[in-house]
């Protein structure tokens, strides 16, 4: 990797310094491509007793899904602004894969059988993906565009037990392993701060899945105390940053041990206002955005500057 930001870097990147995945998918689609947050009214093996109750410790009573609502109402609402978008449908909140498959079949052919569909995004547990779901996902995969995205929050075991998390890193490994075998693109998600995780911590995880084969992108979460949750009751004045500046100067850091061809899609949280806890300023999304983008800027750095 070049340790200067050249020609070939600004052609991935665009008008960033790190691979936004709607730069990407504008790539990919010839124009705005936008992710509908829809419920697909599944659960959670952590929530229904199989594996455990109550759900991840950051978990809302929607499982993550505050944004999900109708495909026909969203596209209504996005196509005044972008006549000309291109969708996908996000199967979001709470675990997608976790049904019989004959009823994830039907979910997700009826919501491709929408011609303004393009494919599919399906957030899921690595632990929710047997030899049968796998076939199923393949097979979309063969004539739709698909990702799945992973929840893993945390490389470190000890910490994936504080926060309820019910499976430990090689079924993670496992499922990575599956999903690049059958050509399927795979998102991971962290979040940075989870309670007793250093800095440190934080950015082996990030180094850690950065480094799987086949992994097509990342979520950045800042974790979020919510109304809900299981957080709001074990850690309500919980504090892992003491400001945006501390968290941008994280991010900024996390980014230089990403590859380059790893799409970002997420750098911050995303909470609504009207159930957020802590922290106070998270809600300020664009400016903790554009701090990122100032920091990367004044430090001449990069995503993968560091993966030589």
């Amino acid at each position: 990797m070049s340790k200067v930001f050249n020609e070939e870097l600004r052609e991935i990147f665009g008008e960033h310094r790190y691979n936004s995945i709607s730069t990407w998918l504008k790539k990919e689609f010839g124009e705005k491509t936008i992710k509908l947050a829809i419920d697909g009214g599944f659960t959670c093996p952590n929530r229904d007793g199989s594996k455990g109750y109550g759900g991840c410790i950051f978990c809302s009573d929607n499982g993550a899904g505050e944004f999900a609502s109708d495909v026909e109402d969203q596209i209504q609402l996005f196509s005044d602004k972008w006549p000309r978008a291109r969708y996908l449908a996000y199967f979001q909140n709470h675990t997608n894969t976790y049904a019989p498959v004959d009823e994830l079949r039907y979910k997700y052919y009826e919501v491709l059988a929408n011609p303004k569909i393009e494919g599919l995004v399906i957030g899921t547990r690595p632990d929710c993906l047997s030899e049968e779901v796998l076939d199923l996902l393949e097979e979309i995969n063969r004539t739709h565009f698909l990702w799945i995205e992973l929840g893993l929050q945390t490389m470190h075991d000890d910490t994936a037990r504080i926060i309820n998390r019910c499976y430990d890193l090689t079924v993670f490994d496992e499922a990575m392993d599956n999903l690049s075998k059958r050509g399927i693109k795979a998102v991971v998600h962290l979040i940075l701060g989870l309670p007793g995780e250093t800095k440190e911590m934080m950015l082996e995880s990030v180094k850690y899945v950065a480094n799987k084969p086949g992994l097509f992108g990342m979520k950045l979460h800042l974790l979020n105390v919510v109304k809900g949750s299981q957080m709001e009751k074990l850690y309500a004045d919980y504090q892992p940053f003491g400001s945006i500046e501390e968290y941008v100067n994280l991010v900024v850091e996390c980014l230089e041990h990403i590859p380059p061809q790893v799409t970002i899609h997420r750098l911050t949280g995303d909470a609504p206002r009207s159930i957020l806890i802590s922290p106070p300023w998270s809600f300020n999304k664009r400016t903790i955005l554009n701090s990122i983008n100032e920091r990367l800027h004044l430090l001449d750095t990069w995503q993968g500057k560091k993966t030589l």
